[in-house]
C-alpha cells in the first residue's frame, strides 16, 4: 500500500477567500447620462487614458506572411474580446500596446476589443490606453458595449460617420472605484469565457457535422443498422454519374421525382400582427430565430383567414428556403415543426415519405445545393421553380437515408443546445451590464476565514 506523504494527509483549504456581495443602490446623483451611486464620479474619459489614433502605414509594407508587426486597419479582424489579425507591416506608425482598448472610429463606429500584444492600428481605430491607478480597462471594454448606441451619435459625417480624438476625450464616463471597477469586469469576463466555451464547441460540432455530410451524403462511407447498432463501413464499389460518383446500389433522381415545389402566399398587412393562434404564417426573418426546425413566427392565422387568404397550411416537415432577394445568399433551409404558412419570398418542397426521408433531402440540399447559384448572380437574386424540380440528387434505401439522417442529427441536437445555452448566457451578460454598470446593484469583496 502506498504511504501517504505530510503533504497529502494534512492538505487544507485556502485560509481566505473573497466572497462577492451584490446590493441594490439607493442613493444616486443626477448626471446626463441618467442616474448613477453617489460615491461614482462623472468625468471625461481624457482625464483616465490616453487616446492614441489609428494611421495607416504604405500599402506597400503589409504582408500576410507574418513579418514585422500585426496590423488592423479597422474592425474586419475583431472577435469577442480580442482580434485575429491577417495582415502585417514592416513600417508600424500608431502601435496599440497590450490591453489597450481598440475601438472602430470610422463607420460602423463604436464597436471595441482588447489588443492582445504590440499591434499597428489603421485609420479605423483608435487605442484607449487607461490608467491602471485610476481605470480597470477591462472594465471599460465592458462600459463602452452597454454605450454602444451614444458612441454612434458621437461619430460625424452625413455619409460616412466617424469619431474624432477629441470626441473621445470630452466622452463623459462613469467611474467606480478601481477594485469595483475590477470586480465587476471579472464577474463579466467569467461570463465571457463560458460563452467562447460554448463557441469553441460549436465550432468543433460544426467541423464534426461537415465531416460527417462530405463522407455520408456521397456514400463513401456507408451506414447500416445490425441488431439495432449502427455499423459504419467504406464502401469500394461506385458508379460515374452527374453529381459525382456514388456507391452502385445507390440511384440518382431529380428532385421533382421525390417531392413536390410549393410556393408561399401574400401576406396582406390587415393579417399581419396576430402574435398566437393556430398556423404560423412564416417570414424570411423568422428563419433566424431557429436552427433546424421551425416552430414559431412572428405572426399566426386562423382557419377563419385561410378563406380570405386563398390559402392553406403547409404539412409537417415540408423543407423551406428563401427564394428570392439578398436572403437567398444566406443558403438557409428550414424545416415545418408544424402545420404552417410561409410567404411569397419562400419556396417549399413537401417530400413524399414513400420514396424519400425528408431529413436526408434536407441535409443533402443544405450539404451540396448552394441557393445563390440557383439563383444567378441577377441585380436580384430568384430561383425559377423548373431550376429547383430538377435539381439532382443521390438516393440510397429509405433505412439508410434514416440511418444517414439520424447521425446528423444527433450533431444537430448537441449543436442547438449549444446555441440555446449561449443565447441564455448571452441574456445573462446583458443583464448584469445593464445592472452593474450603471450601479443599480453593486458588488462588494469580503475576505472570511474557513474554518
Amino acid at each position: 500500500m502506498k504511504k501517504e506523504t505530510q503533504s497529502e494527509t494534512n492538505q487544507q483549504p485556502d485560509p481566505h477567500y473573497e466572497i462577492l456581495e451584490f446590493y441594490r443602490e439607493t442613493e444616486f446623483q443626477e448626471t446626463p447620462i441618467g442616474k448613477i451611486p453617489r460615491d461614482w464620479k462623472f468625468i471625461e474619459l481624457a482625464h483616465l487614458a490616453q487616446i492614441i489614433m489609428g494611421q495607416s502605414p504604405p500599402s506597400s509594407t503589409y504582408n500576410r506572411e507574418g513579418v514585422g508587426m500585426p496590423f488592423l486597419q479597422g474592425k474586419m479582424e475583431f472577435g469577442r474580446i480580442y482580434p485575429f489579425p491577417v495582415m502585417y507591416t514592416i513600417q508600424p506608425l500608431k502601435i496599440a500596446e497590450p490591453n489597450d482598448v481598440l475601438i472602430s472610429v470610422r463607420a460602423p463606429v463604436g464597436d471595441v476589443n482588447i489588443a492582445p500584444c504590440r499591434l499597428c492600428i489603421g485609420r479605423g481605430l483608435a487605442a484607449i490606453r487607461f490608467n491602471p491607478e485610476v481605470a480597470d480597462y477591462m472594465f471599460y471594454f465592458y462600459y463602452f458595449q452597454l454605450i454602444k448606441k451614444r458612441l454612434e451619435v458621437l461619430g460625424k459625417g452625413s455619409t460616412f460617420k466617424a469619431i474624432t480624438k477629441k470626441d473621445l476625450e470630452r466622452l463623459k464616463v462613469v467611474q467606480p472605484s478601481v477594485n469595483e471597477q475590477r470586480k465587476i469586469a471579472e464577474i463579466l469576463s467569467t461570463v465571457d469565457r463560458a460563452i467562447e466555451s460554448i463557441d469553441r464547441n460549436i465550432t468543433k460540432l460544426e467541423r464534426l457535422k461537415k465531416a460527417l455530410m462530405n463522407e455520408l451524403l456521397t456514400g463513401r462511407v456507408r451506414v447500416r443498422e445490425e441488431n439495432g447498432k449502427l455499423i459504419f463501413y467504406r464502401e469500394t464499389e461506385f458508379q460515374e454519374t452527374p453529381i459525382g460518383k456514388i456507391p452502385r446500389d445507390w440511384k440518382v433522381v431529380k428532385l421533382k421525382g421525390v417531392g413536390k415545389i410549393v410556393s408561399g402566399f401574400t401576406f396582406p398587412l390587415e393579417f399581419q400582427g396576430k402574435i398566437s393562434g393556430k398556423y404560423p404564417f412564416i417570414k424570411v426573418k423568422d428563419m433566424n430565430n431557429s436552427y433546424k426546425y421551425i416552430h414559431v413566427a412572428e405572426n399566426y392565422v386562423d382557419d377563419e383567414d385561410l378563406v380570405k387568404l386563398k390559402a392553406r397550411p403547409y404539412p409537417r416537415n415540408t423543407i423551406i428556403f428563401p427564394k428570392i432577394g439578398m436572403a437567398v445568399r444566406l443558403n438557409k433551409y428550414r424545416i415545418l415543426g408544424r402545420e404552417a404558412l410561409f410567404d411569397n419570398n419562400i419556396d417549399g418542397i413537401i417530400v413524399d415519405d414513400r420514396l424519400a426521408y425528408h431529413e436526408f433531402i434536407y441535409y443533402y440540399l443544405q450539404a451540396r445545393v448552394n441557393l445563390i447559384s440557383l439563383a444567378g448572380m441577377t441585380t436580384v437574386p430568384s430561383i425559377s421553380k423548373s431550376k429547383l424540380e430538377n435539381i439532382p440528387l443521390p438516393l440510397p434505401s429509405i433505412n439508410e437515408q434514416k440511418s444517414i439522417a439520424e447521425i446528423l442529427s444527433t450533431v444537430d441536437r448537441a449543436i442547438e443546445l449549444h446555441h440555446k445555452k449561449k443565447e441564455l448566457l448571452e441574456r445573462l451578460k446583458k443583464g448584469l451590464m445593464d445592472l452593474l454598470l450603471t450601479g443599480k446593484i453593486r458588488v462588494k469583496v469580503k475576505n472570511d476565514n474557513v474554518r
